[in-house]
């Protein structure tokens, strides 16, 4: 995730579709005692507002989930063209190109594909390869995200001879285990996430907040079930945490987690977060032990919509969110 601020102003359709989702959801089911104990204070109290903005994690509480293409070992080395067209589009990929495209889908309501198809025809992918040939199953998880990668995949593959086509096969534990057995070709996939899942040890981080470091984790642990790993992009949805920008603006235009923990040293922050927040080393403990964060309160809340929509009613001060999630776009 880039460092610099991304806002959204909260035009009327844009807070209709909050709405609407957040009705569909369950959205606040409870609250817990934060680790401060009560507010001394109210410098962080919540606030209303209709603008979000994503605060720089300075000190590397979030592990890196860049996207990096995934293919099947024994499928790339017999078409070893093929790795080097989705490194090319790591080179071009964004985050703030994820945030748009999903929003393309999940706000706009256009499809996976037609959105896909404008990036790849708007970056020229695919035009200058090396011309391929054959067929390429391109798998896709079934989410937004997932959805549009895996047709940027194609149609970059397409414009590069190739005849790609995308099949959605469910969650990791469904899709992984195919892509092994070689069952379909190629996955957009997340640094830090896939890391964590082939280590398989819950009790011990192997991915960071340094990129490099993980991608160097990743590819042995890859190369033991038979995949290989293209180059990562810049492009990354990670945790965040966000604030309106009128408690932004209250607290002398914070840019930071850091500056934020330390103008609300009064234990007046709210924080909100999933279910699973108050015992996440992600949320709210390493809040408290990367940043010093003490809070006032912590709501949960269904992750996207319903928490976005906490924020700008003024419920909560600070708010777990996606890094690409379409509230961001701009």
């Amino acid at each position: 995730m880039r460092s610099s601020a991304r806002i959204l102003t909260t035009t009327f359709a844009l807070a209709t579709v909050l709405a609407a989702a957040a009705c569909g959801e369950s959205g606040s089911s409870g609250t817990s005692a934060g680790g401060g104990g009560e507010a001394s204070g109210d410098a962080c109290a919540p606030i209303p507002g209709d603008q979000l903005v994503v605060l720089e994690d300075d000190k590397g509480l979030q592990a890196v989930d860049n996207i990096i293409p995934a293919i099947n070992t024994a499928f790339s080395e017999a078409n070893p063209g093929v790795l080097e067209v989705l490194s090319s589009i790591s080179t071009v990929l964004t985050t703030e190109d994820l945030v748009a495209m999903n929003s393309g889908v999940d706000i706009e309501r256009q499809s996976a594909e037609d959105v896909a198809a404008a990036y790849v025809s708007d970056n020229d992918l695919g035009a200058d390869a090396t011309a391929g040939s054959g067929a390429v199953v391109v798998g896709a998880a079934s989410f937004t995200e997932s959805q549009i990668l895996a047709n940027v995949y194609a149609d970059t593959l397409n414009a590069a001879g190739y005849t790609a086509s995308v099949q959605t096969v469910g969650q990791r534990e469904t899709y992984l285990p195919a892509l092994e057995a070689g069952d379909f070709d190629v996955f957009p996939e997340y640094v830090g996430t896939l890391t964590e899942y082939l280590d398989g040890n819950p009790d011990e981080a192997v991915a960071s907040s340094d990129l490099d470091a993980t991608v160097e984790v990743l590819r042995p642990l890859g190369e033991a079930v038979g995949l290989t790993f293209g180059e990562p992009a810049e492009a990354a949805d990670e945790n965040a945490f966000a604030i309106t920008t009128t408690l932004q603006d209250e607290l002398g235009g914070v840019t930071t987690l850091s500056e934020l923990a330390e103008a609300c040293s009064d234990g007046s922050l709210v924080l909100g977060g999933t279910p699973e927040c108050p015992t996440r080393p992600f949320c709210q403990p390493g809040l408290e032990e990367t940043y010093g964060f003490t809070f006032a309160q912590v709501n949960d809340y269904d992750l996207g919509a319903p928490t976005n929509q906490a924020l700008i009613q003024g419920e909560i001060s600070l708010a777990l969110a996606l890094s690409t999630d379409p509230v961001f776009a701009q």
